[in-house]
């Protein structure tokens, strides 16, 4: 399969069984409609389809309206043809209104729900919820899904690894989140979020957004990477001279935390794995100082993992966790496949360490 084409054509068939997911979901609530607003429901829906809300927008230049005999895209004309030619796939009609009247749209909804009510991802004007089992469906990603997410997750750490490259300790902190961004652009790939630190920073703040300072002897680069609606998520650190200690202790504590990750056992499970590494490596409050990550997906973080998180874990779905301590951490994004955990985000060129039979990255000491 071309996954670099990506042709509508091929993206019909996938969203043919999304909507067959969304219409089974319909005729178990008894629902009328389902109203999917947000640009990550909107790309599950269509194959990949991609929006690109504005930014401080949840929700794209379009929304999709599902019923039991019609899957219709309600947008304006600033965007209609454009979304019929170049992102929406065959089966579905279009509702255009002027960009002025979006109440259009609301009417159309409630026309095309008979009286039925409307369950929609980011419910109001009455809507109702998603049900959780259909939220559930979205995790587990498809043989389509999986390619597209291996090509992301391959071209996102190549942006990444080039940006770190290039960098030098003069560098200001949005320099290198700059590079981040270019990099990825390059590949076709939408920066959805880019954090960059130098020495002092990354070892203040958790998570340092980038500033004007100076990278100085140490360099972080993390970003969330989004194509066709899904996210890939990574970190790489690179040092101007030697590495910093820790980083050993680090990929042991995150080999015990991903060794959980295993169909039937919960996302819970992998938390208090987590927990339990940063204890033996007597850092017990650690883990308090930042979220640890959890499902990815079509959002950055599907679902975050908790002390209570009891959703099951199974074959098909992605995760990405950043575990760290003293400004030092790791991250990459995970698929879990039949075979164990595919590291969906690996570059063959980064210096590496064979922890638990899985390649991690180290440190990149640059001269």
């Amino acid at each position: 399969m071309s996954v670099t084409a990506d042709p509508l054509a091929l993206r019909g068939a996938e969203a043919a069984a999304k909507l067959a997911l969304l219409r089974e979901a319909l005729a178990q609530s008894g629902a009328g409609a389902i109203r999917l607003r947000g640009e990550d429901w909107f790309a599950w829906a269509t194959g990949g389809a991609e929006l690109q809300a504005p930014g401080g927008c949840e929700s794209g230049a379009a929304e999709l309206l599902v019923t039991a005999d019609e899957a219709c895209v309600l947008t304006d004309e600033v965007e209609g043809e454009r979304l019929r030619q170049e992102e929406v796939p065959a089966g579905f009609t279009f509702h255009i209104a002027p960009w002025t009247e979006p109440e259009l749209h609301q009417t159309y909804t409630l026309g095309a729900a008979r009286g039925g009510a409307v369950l929609s991802d980011r419910p109001h004007n009455g809507d109702q919820p998603l049900p959780a089992s259909l939220k559930l469906r979205r995790m587990v990603l498809g043989a389509e899904e999986q390619d597209r997410y291996r090509a992301l997750g391959r071209a996102a750490a190549e942006a990444i690894g080039e940006a770190l490259r290039a960098a030098r300790p003069d560098w200001t902190e949005y320099q290198l989140a700059g590079e981040g961004a270019r990099a990825l652009l390059r590949r076709g790939i939408q920066p959805a979020l880019v954090l960059a630190a130098g020495e002092r920073r990354s070892a203040q703040w958790r998570r340092p957004t980038p500033s004007h300072e100076p990278l100085g002897g140490r360099a972080t680069l993390a970003c969330c990477a989004r194509r066709h609606g899904l996210v890939a998520r990574l970190s790489r650190s690179a040092s101007f001279g030697a590495a910093p200690s820790g980083q050993d202790e680090l990929l042991r504590l995150e080999s015990t935390g991903l060794d959980a990750i295993r169909p039937g056992a919960s996302l819970g499970a992998v938390y208090h794995a987590f927990e339990a590494a940063y204890r033996h490596a007597n850092r017990p409050d650690a883990i308090r100082e930042r979220r640890q990550g959890g499902i990815a997906g079509y959002q950055a973080c599907e679902l975050a993992a908790s002390p209570s998180t009891a959703t099951g874990l199974e074959t098909g779905m992605a995760f990405a966790f950043n575990p760290g301590f003293e400004g030092i951490g790791i991250e990459d994004t995970f698929l879990l496949g039949g075979a164990g955990l595919e590291n969906l985000t690996l570059d063959p060129q980064w210096p590496a360490a064979n922890i638990g039979g899985r390649a991690r990255p180290l440190w990149l000491e640059l001269t």
